[in-house]
């Protein structure tokens, strides 16, 4: 059993808008991404939130609560519990149409990009950060090696590499 298997951290996905289509495929890439960087992490028992919604609700939230108007593809809110009784760390919202802009710009497979802001948004709720250079660094190392578990292509590599890669990995799990 992988140590993502074992991992005991409780995911809740709530699916608000239409545009997300094959919920059941869409929630089993999420569990799998979260799970894995969990594992990676080693980190203990937490529980979180996943809002699957659309490009007007987050730019809604990225407005009320970053002060940005316009929509963006994903946004973490950590859980601010100071003595930290509660197990629940966080939500995450993703939000479809700029996921899947995004994914067609980079030619990326919508479900490798997905997994991808699974796992950065995962990352932001346990307190990594990318706005200095070296804690960039640091977050990109991280998530390269939990996606790397996943068979997913190195996402800031340039495109015809990351192309390269992923149809290597393709080939290996046919």
């Amino acid at each position: 059993m992988s140590r993502a298997a074992r991992n005991t951290t409780k995911i809740d996905i709530l699916v608000e808008s239409d545009l997300w289509r094959e919920p059941a495929k869409v929630k089993s890439i999420l569990r799998r991404a979260v799970r894995e960087a969990a594992a990676v992490l080693s980190t203990r028992r937490e529980e979180i939130a996943i809002v699957l919604t659309d490009d007007s609700a987050i730019r809604l939230l990225n407005r009320q609560w970053r002060g940005i108007d316009k929509a963006t593809n994903v946004l973490s809110f950590p859980t601010k519990d100071a003595w930290g009784k509660s197990p629940h760390i966080g939500d995450i919202v993703l939000a479809y149409e700029t996921v899947a802009r995004q994914a067609r710009d980079e030619e990326k497979p919508f479900t490798h990009h997905l997994a991808h802001l699974a796992v950065h948004g995962f990352l932001h709720l346990l307190g990594y950060d990318h706005q200095r250079t070296k804690d960039a660094e640091t977050m990109e190392q991280i998530e390269r090696e939990i996606l790397r578990r996943l068979a997913i292509a190195n996402p800031y590599r340039p495109r015809d590499q990351a192309a390269r890669t992923t149809a290597k990995a393709r080939a290996r799990t046919r």
